[in-house]
């Protein structure tokens, strides 16, 4: 009686957990339906730039960035899927493997723009600039500076002279924009926010001005010190975002490896 009893025990006995596989399945899957939320996002966003007589500026489309990426997650999050749920030690491998190039990867980055930030901020004000001088020419770039510059309260990326860099706003003699004669800057509408006025010669004139005279009509201050007020008053936030990314990506490589230990034990233990 003993004995049977052993038998059927080691027969429905399993090496696997199957909440480690159950949790790892669906954790896998909620990321693989966000890819394709983020495909779907890009999709839109290039069929819509495709209907837009502005021409790309950008070196790489965002639309095709977020395409690439959605399709990176979705390959990554399949594997993990299907492997937790068919018990694939190939497929688990690959996810685990997947997912550590990309956290070491982002761990890098990190790593090098902050004992670089100097040269880092010179990147992104290279970035800022092109976004100026092209502000007219890509709904990406105006939707960008507008975003940026409104949720900062910022101008420019050093001040508000920056727009100097773009044509049409440019308030040279030399220039023949209608433009430059309003300077009608995005950044300059930020101003009606503080005294809800309407005023359709918003920032007329304010290249010509000095700091304290311009900042009686917009926001003067460059978006890189606003950036960096921003970082230093939000380090909690920051830490909390790094984490909550860093966390998925961890527990999805641990227990991906766990599992597959477990499989290679349910295989050792068969033969």
């Amino acid at each position: 009686m003993d004995r049977n009893q052993n038998l059927n025990r080691a027969e429905t006995f399993s090496f696997i957990n199957p909440w480690i596989r159950y949790f790892l399945f669906f954790f896998s899957f909620l990321f693989w339906v966000f890819s394709l939320l983020i495909i779907a996002i890009g999709v839109y966003a290039k069929i819509q730039k495709a209907t837009d007589t502005v021409r790309d500026t950008f070196l790489i489309d965002p639309a095709i960035i977020l395409i690439v990426v959605g399709v990176v997650m979705f390959f990554i999050t399949f594997c993990g899927c299907i492997g937790a749920l068919r018990e694939n030690i190939r497929l688990l491998k690959t996810f685990s493997f997947s997912l550590t190039l990309v956290f070491l990867t982002q761990l890098a980055i990190a790593i090098l723009g902050f004992f670089y930030s100097d040269q880092t901020r010179d990147a992104l004000g290279k970035f800022v600039k092109k976004a100026i001088v092209h502000y007219r020419d890509d709904l990406d770039l105006q939707n960008l500076m507008d975003y940026i510059q409104k949720e900062f309260k910022c101008c420019g990326w050093n001040n508000y002279t920056d727009w100097s860099w773009n044509l049409y706003f440019n308030c040279t003699h030399e220039n023949p924009s209608s433009s430059a004669v309003l300077y009608h800057t995005p950044a300059a509408l930020l101003f009606l926010e503080r005294y809800a006025v309407i005023n359709t010669m918003c920032g007329f004139g304010v290249q010509t001005q000095n700091y304290l005279e311009a900042d009686k009509s917009i926001y003067p201050v460059g978006c890189a010190v606003r950036a960096v007020m921003w970082i230093e008053s939000h380090l909690l936030l920051v830490g909390a975002l790094a984490l909550g990314l860093a966390l998925p990506q961890i527990a999805g490589i641990v227990l991906s490896q766990i599992l597959i230990s477990q499989i290679q034990d349910e295989i050792t233990s068969v033969l």
